[in-house]
């Protein structure tokens, strides 16, 4: 046996390092990594924008709980979101949603057209996000891996994991750069988390992998630098400004895929300019970049923290969508608590754990 720890995590993305950082010095921690280096799949193929009504309701307190400690360590900027529609429906049980939790300000069309210039006449409708915010992604997952790390994790890239079993009380898993042992095993492994569980003789979630392309566009006129996050209502696009006037824009696509390194499909992209030019006038002059990501979901849609209730000494941290970036400080320190029988960080005091808990699928 190579290495042994109190808690592996396989998986060193933002949910994997995040938990590393909360958990090392309370106890040892080896962090695993299947890639040469972490964070190279959802994590660093973000959109990077924080806003406490993205994920729905029931993630909204791990986004809003998170909020502050970001804002304080620097990893948030300014952005401002910006929901529009062409009736006032679907912003209207937007408002019923989110009722007392998240600021929403309705916009007039002038206002609309103040914020985006060249929006489409059709386009009458707006709600103002102004707590949304741009995140630094790099950022913060370096600041858990380097956190984890000074704390004493271990971190082994190159390390897919094979194949996992109890043995006398404790896990063995075998990994492509060795075997290693833990008294509890963490799924933090994203696309891959049914896979991993099912390697460890664990039943699967259901957790399914949906590809989100992402193109970066150069547009005539060129965007403005302090244009907010816009979000189609209905679900069918968002963008968000870039670097010399260029913008971000994704289709707002949800692909069922296989876990895999994906790619973005040329229709995906194509689809995403098109609906780009039935809310705004610009000139689409090149597409500069395309990509796409993974976001796992569970069959509710909601993350799943918790101990597996079925074999000892497994742990969930997967499911978390696209949201998993922007929870991770409320996240991170939620599923702590649950992995060393802890009481919650004040930060997360307020927050029920059993609405997370893998138990809620029986």
């Amino acid at each position: 046996m190579s290495r042994r720890a109190d808690i592996l995590i396989v998986g060193a993305g933002m949910a994997g390092a995040s938990l590393a950082a909360e958990l090392s010095g309370a106890a040892s921690v080896l962090l695993i990594e299947a890639e040469s280096q972490p964070g190279y799949h959802s994590t660093g193929r973000s959109a990077a924008f924080w806003s406490e009504t993205y994920g729905g309701p029931l993630v909204q307190p791990l986004t809003t709980a998170s909020g502050p400690w970001l804002a304080e360590r620097g990893f948030l900027g300014p952005r401002g979101g910006l929901h529009i529609a062409e009736a006032a429906a679907p912003l209207d049980a937007m408002v019923r949603e989110f009722a007392g939790r998240v600021r929403l300000d309705r916009l007039s069309r002038d206002a609309l057209e103040e914020k985006v210039p060249g929006v489409r006449a059709a386009w009458r409708e707006a709600l103002h996000e102004p707590t949304c915010a741009d995140i630094d992604v790099a950022a913060l997952h370096a600041f858990y891996l380097k956190t984890a790390r000074e704390l004493g994790a271990q971190l082994v890239t190159g390390a897919r994991l094979e194949g996992a079993w109890r043995e006398d009380g404790a896990w063995v898993v075998e990994t492509g750069a060795g075997t290693f042992a833990a008294d509890i095993l963490v799924d933090a492994a994203g696309a891959w988390a049914d896979e991993v569980a099912g390697a460890a003789g664990i039943a699967p979630l259901a957790i399914q992998p949906y590809r989100r392309t992402m193109a970066q566009l150069r547009v005539d006129p060129p965007a403005p630098a302090d244009l907010p996050l816009v979000v189609d209502a209905l679900g069918r696009f968002y963008f968000k400004p870039e670097a010399g006037g260029r913008i971000w824009l994704s289709p707002h696509d949800e692909t069922p895929s296989a876990a895999c390194d994906c790619a973005p499909e040329e229709i995906d992209v194509a689809r995403a300019i098109a609906r780009l030019e039935t809310a705004v006038d610009w000139r689409v002059e090149s597409v500069e970049h395309r990509w796409a990501g993974l976001r796992s979901f569970a069959p509710d849609r909601l993350p799943i923290y918790g101990f597996d209730p079925r074999v000892p000494g497994f742990f969930w941290c997967a499911g978390q969508g696209g949201f998993g970036i922007q929870t991770a400080p409320a996240a991170s320190k939620l599923a702590a608590a649950l992995l060393l029988g802890q009481a919650p960080d004040p930060l997360i005091a307020h927050i029920d754990p059993a609405a997370y808990s893998p138990s809620r699928f029986g």
